[in-house]
């Protein structure tokens, strides 16, 4: 049984610590710079590049700080409880990194993880699709042998980063003898390769990140670009898909942190009828509760870490409680912040409103509430299959 580590060691301390520090000049407010100003956010990016704090939980072998998922998710609670939630996180160094060091070959690895562990690379990551979402047996996006490569073809949307990736781990189905489509396969495909194309797909997020749909068509890319073989693309794309959930939850804990020490900051000094509003229950329990349930969350997000790092086959069921109980928390929080300072909580100088959209986004993406639900049923209560 894997055993699950309830308060942080001296290594996990200290590294909370050092992020929280670095995480200071990166707050609400510089995220929303970033957004407006339609750049990245570079020089966050670069601040944890620094000290290789990109890269915690890619091995050491190949540059990394060899903590596993449990050290990622540090970094990313941290700085989202500092106002600064970064998204492509949870692409490059945990899909991305995790994909590579699990099932890239030795050449794969040793061309794509140093870069990922400090910083200079960046992958993005396509699997959704309009018609079928980040349903991977009904994607149409697909590949075909071709020469001493392979021929990709398809679309995807609502993907992050493209305009600051080095390459995209792109996912599409094999197509067999027959012409029908078979299991996923992944693809490292550069995002100037010929016959990509790509649009942006306008958002009101607030993230500095982009959004893009794509576009392939017949686009040549080499075997040695292949990750997990012609067979093993379904498990190496599920391996990278646990690590998502665990960022999209850090990010959102780290919010809800935030929001309720902003309400609570607020309930102290505010003063109506000669005392502060957190005097008054109505006040004070809808904070209390959120306290409870951000601390109930972290422990699931910490069984989900542990369960992950150990390779654990429970890790999925673990990963998909955390990312429902940590964003579900990241919305209350951020409401009931909101209510906690009245007509100041949707004032700019307060910056809730933009925690507000952070936090609900994250309810819908990487993956839905509702689907998670769906899974729960399913795999833990073993109630039929409803979608």
């Amino acid at each position: 049984m894997t055993a699950i580590q309830l308060v942080p060691d001296e290594e996990e301390q200290l590294l909370r610590e050092t992020v929280r520090r670095i995480a200071e000049p990166f707050g609400v407010d510089y995220i929303r710079t970033c957004s407006r100003e339609g750049r990245n956010a570079t020089e966050a990016w670069a601040a944890l590049a620094d000290p290789g704090f990109l890269g915690v939980n890619i091995p050491e072998s190949h540059g990394g700080g060899g903590m596993g998922m449990t050290g990622l998710a540090a970094v990313v609670e941290e700085m989202a409880a500092a106002g600064c939630n970064l998204p492509m996180l949870a692409v490059s160094p945990a899909i991305g990194g995790t994909i590579l060091a699990r099932h890239g070959t030795d050449a794969q690895r040793d061309r794509w993880l140093p870069g990922l562990a400090d910083g200079s690379t960046v992958l993005a990551f396509a699997v959704t699709e309009a018609d079928a979402g980040s349903n991977t047996h009904r994607i149409a996006s697909h590949a075909a042998p071709a020469g001493d490569g392979w021929v990709v073809n398809g679309t995807k949307t609502f993907i992050s980063g493209v305009e600051e990736c080095d390459a995209i781990l792109f996912v599409a189905r094999g197509r067999l003898p027959d012409g029908t489509l078979g299991l996923p396969l992944l693809f490292l495909i550069d995002p100037d390769a010929e016959g990509l194309t790509r649009t942006e797909v306008n958002t009101d997020v607030g993230w500095p990140d982009k959004q893009w749909s794509l576009y392939l068509d017949d686009v040549h890319v080499g075997a040695d670009r292949l990750v997990g073989g012609p067979e093993g693309g379904l498990g190496a794309l599920f391996d990278g898909l646990n690590p998502e959930r665990i960022v999209a939850a850090a990010g959102s804990l780290g919010l809800a942190r935030l929001a309720l020490d902003k309400a609570v900051a607020y309930a102290r000094v505010r003063e109506v009828w000669g005392e502060p509003i957190g005097a008054h229950q109505a006040v004070a329990h809808p904070l209390a509760e959120v306290a409870v349930r951000i601390e109930a969350a972290s422990l699931l997000l910490a069984k989900a870490c542990a369960l992950t790092d150990a390779g654990a086959r429970a890790a999925g069921e673990a990963c998909n409680m955390a990312k429902l109980a940590c964003c579900d928390v990241a919305v209350e929080a951020v409401d009931r912040a909101i209510q906690t300072h009245g007509g100041n909580g949707v004032t700019e100088e307060y910056g809730l409103m933009d925690m507000w959209k952070a936090a609900r986004v994250a309810t819908v993406i990487p993956v839905s509430r509702e689907m998670i639900i769906n899974f729960v049923a399913q795999h833990t209560l073993g109630l039929p299959k409803s979608y």
